[in-house]
């Protein structure tokens, strides 16, 4: 297994208002991250926030697009990112125990904490697709250039893991400084990824691993 040390590009926050960060995703243009109460939008260039969405988002947080998927306890709910209405909401697969949450290969793709897993899961129903099983709690989940990538956070100790999507074995480790938690996972679809800093308060921007 290849492990290296993580590389923290950037630091955004703590925002007015926010007390823990939960959930992130990016649109292209914005970093979205979830605060409990609210959905927030971030320019990732000058680090402002530029808006809310007054909605539950107290977990992971993904965009396929065009719409934005929040988890707000038992249930996902599919966001209008202009006016924040809730559009459609399906069960969420571990009922209020669920953590991150991506887009990729037009499906859902749910991490759950404690149990240690990651469901793909159909947007329109919730119905579970597949299951990964991981060897570490799971955080934040993600996909880019074909590589599943999830956050783990025990204790004082984060990584970020890119794992095989079939078996779940680990294939890659990145080692956050101690005491640093990666709550919400997000790939720019680029160079870097977007971490959700979790009671830190903060949004945290790390190079990717080059594939060697």
């Amino acid at each position: 297994m290849k492990r290296s040390t993580a590389e923290i590009i950037r630091e955004y926050g703590p925002f007015p208002g926010v007390h823990s960060v939960h959930g992130v995703s990016f649109d292209g243009q914005h970093i979205w991250f979830a605060s409990g109460e609210k959905l927030n939008a971030l320019d990732p260039d000058s680090g402002k926030p530029l808006r809310s969405l007054d909605i539950t988002a107290d977990a992971g947080t993904a965009f396929d697009g065009e719409h934005l998927f929040q988890i707000a306890g038992e249930h996902i709910n599919k966001i209008d990112p202009q006016s924040g209405r809730v559009l459609a909401t399906i069960p969420a697969p571990g009922a209020g125990t669920d953590s991150g949450l991506t887009w990729a290969e037009g499906t859902l793709w749910v991490g759950q904490y404690r149990a240690r897993r990651i469901h793909q899961i159909n947007p329109d129903t919730g119905a579970i697709l597949r299951t990964i099983e991981s060897n570490r709690f799971v955080t934040g989940v993600t996909w880019v250039d074909g590589d599943l990538w999830h956050g783990t956070w025990e204790e004082d100790q984060s990584e970020l893991r890119r794992i095989d999507p079939i078996t779940g074995k680990v294939l890659e480790a990145v080692d956050m400084p101690p005491g640093v938690g990666v709550s919400g996972l997000e790939s720019d679809g680029g160079k870097l990824f977007f971490c959700g800093g979790g009671n830190s308060a903060k949004v945290r921007a790390v190079r990717r691993p080059v594939a060697s």
